[in-house]
């Protein structure tokens, strides 16, 4: 009796983690993004000369964390008024150039995508995120610069 229960505690030990395993690639792998994309060094110099919009779309506590980069305008992606409040800062603007980034490149692919199907003509993904990924080693480790996260409200 106690092999059979060990043997259901073993099966079912590799199924879970075979299921984390699967829920990690989910959450850590970016979706094909088919626009445009920014290294953060390319990022960072079209948005400090108004040549891009460079929206992060972290939460907070990752702002308070890191910083947000400089030339970048914090907008939590979660907010109810996420599309409304973005198409204010490109003041109504939908073919402004948009560049995203988050922290690894996984959300803002796959909010790219949603804002490019929602009607935004020129979203373009920055996939090294602030803290690197495949695509690169990230904002934070390219030494750029970033700004305090500053509570409004």
């Amino acid at each position: 009796m106690s092999q059979k229960i060990s043997r259901r505690v073993l099966l079912g030990l590799a199924v879970a983690m075979v299921l984390g395993f699967g829920l990690r690639q989910y959450l850590l792998t970016p979706e094909d993004f088919a626009g445009g994309a920014l290294t953060v060094a390319e990022a960072h110099a079209q948005a400090t000369e108004g040549k891009v919009l460079l929206i992060d779309i972290r939460r907070p506590d990752e702002w308070r964390t890191t910083g947000i980069g400089e030339g970048a305008h914090p907008l939590d992606m979660r907010r109810e008024d996420f599309a409304e409040a973005l198409a204010g800062l490109a003041e109504g603007d939908w073919n402004r150039p948009i560049a995203l980034i988050c922290a690894r490149g996984v959300r803002s692919a796959r909010l790219a995508n949603r804002l490019s199907e929602a009607g935004f003509g020129n979203i373009i993904d920055v996939p090294e995120g602030m803290l690197g990924s495949r695509a690169g080693p990230g904002w934070v480790r390219s030494d750029l610069p970033v700004t305090a996260y500053e509570e409004r409200g």
